[in-house]
């Protein structure tokens, strides 16, 4: 089944209104109940996606989409699930598809090297984690390979003997044993900054530079054993608080069946994420789910560009809008977003990734079949549909 949107206008009662005829009514209608108009940047007529955005677009989208820096408990500069590769089998089946949304740090490469969308929207609460993605597009852009992107993140020499057929396993112990460069971390900030300032342009604040390199500074103390509890001022992530898995333990994970899939697995999965950084495809946002604008500003111009959302990784985000009563906010805003039977949540359920179709959960919600967070967990099952 093509992704493109072939009629736009077929929804009885919603002709001419720009809203795409697979959106389901019942759920426009719930959008329009719970949150109000909110405004999206104006975007040209339909058209298809570009092959590259030009530093100016880029960054038009990434200011432009975003609001204000939100809060949440955690830098979450790394991943804590486990078996987020679970899934990719099942997205490597809908490879190709138009456009991936996720959020959080660097699982959304894995899904993106799984998927190949066309274009990635990450959209997070944080301003930190705009800083954490920037960050990793000056790395990408900047290595030629695993082995160097691994060297650059981590601020330590790339050992002897990597190369192209390298395990990640065996790549990431390696680095384990090398020892940490302050001056390799001084020449990398450095090279960080003018990739993003000089060669692209971006209008950086101080502010900006200082949130990339906090970040910049997290990877190269902890090196490949990093956790999502590194960063924590208690300092207990150094013991391992919480069994929480490193960086390396999740690159080198599997699927379950056996077979590493990480976006470090290979060098055909680096090299896709790293082309689609380089054409300046991966955007991240700054954005509250139930907020007014982010979501829908992605969902207004991915219809205008005739695309489908292929997945949208939510992790565990879902958990804290029930619990503050917003949830309703989030499902009307992702109503908006340009949608197909086949686009699925990639969600988090007590640390096991499980695929959940987008539009069957929005017509529970509109039958009012979803009211409780505990009714999420009984919709889906790991290697669902």
């Amino acid at each position: 089944m093509s992704w493109r949107i072939r009629n736009r206008q077929t929804v009885p009662g919603f002709r001419g209104s720009g809203v795409p005829g697979f959106v389901i009514p019942g759920v426009l209608a719930l959008c329009l109940a719970v949150l109000p108009a909110a405004w999206v940047p104006p975007v040209s007529a339909a058209r298809a996606l570009p092959e590259r955005l030009s530093d100016q677009e880029f960054w038009r989208l990434v200011t432009d989409f975003s609001e204000p820096n939100g809060y949440f408990q955690s830098d979450n500069l790394v991943s804590n699930e486990r078996q987020y590769q679970h899934v990719v089998p099942a997205l490597e089946r809908r490879r190709g598809r138009g456009a991936y949304v996720g959020v959080a740090p660097d699982q959304n490469f894995t899904f993106i090297a799984a998927l190949e969308p066309e274009i990635a929207f990450v959209v997070d609460i944080r301003r930190g984690n705009l800083h954490t993605h920037l960050m990793y597009k000056a790395l990408f852009e900047l290595s030629a390979d695993r082995a160097e992107f691994v060297s650059r993140l981590f601020s330590r020499p790339r050992p002897d003997g990597l190369g192209a057929m390298s395990g990640v396993r065996g790549m990431l112990l390696a680095f384990e044993q090398a020892p940490a460069d302050e001056a390799l971390f001084e020449a990398n900030l450095a090279a960080i900054e003018r990739q993003l300032v000089k060669t692209h342009g971006f209008d950086l604040t101080e502010e900006d530079l200082r949130g990339i390199e906090y970040v910049y500074r997290m990877f190269a103390s902890f090196g490949p054993n990093i956790t999502y509890q590194s960063s924590h001022a208690s300092g207990r992530a150094r013991f391992r608080f919480g069994n929480m898995p490193t960086y390396a333990e999740l690159q080198a994970a599997t699927d379950g069946l056996g077979r590493r899939r990480s976006y470090l697995a290979n060098e055909e999965n680096f090299r896709f994420v790293k082309a689609l950084e380089s054409r300046n495809l991966i955007v991240p946002i700054v954005g509250d789910f139930a907020g007014p604008k982010a979501l829908r500003a992605v969902g207004r111009y991915l219809a205008e560009h005739e695309a489908t959302v292929s997945a949208f990784y939510v992790s565990n985000v879902e958990q804290y809008l029930f619990q503050n009563d917003v949830w309703r906010n989030f499902y009307a805003n992702v109503a908006t977003l340009p949608l197909d039977e086949r686009s699925v949540f990639i969600r988090s359920i007590s640390g096991v990734e499980v695929l959940d179709p987008i539009q069957a959960l929005l017509r529970a919600v509109g039958k009012g079949q979803v009211q409780y967070y505990p009714d999420l967990r009984d919709r889906a099952r790991p290697g669902r549909p």
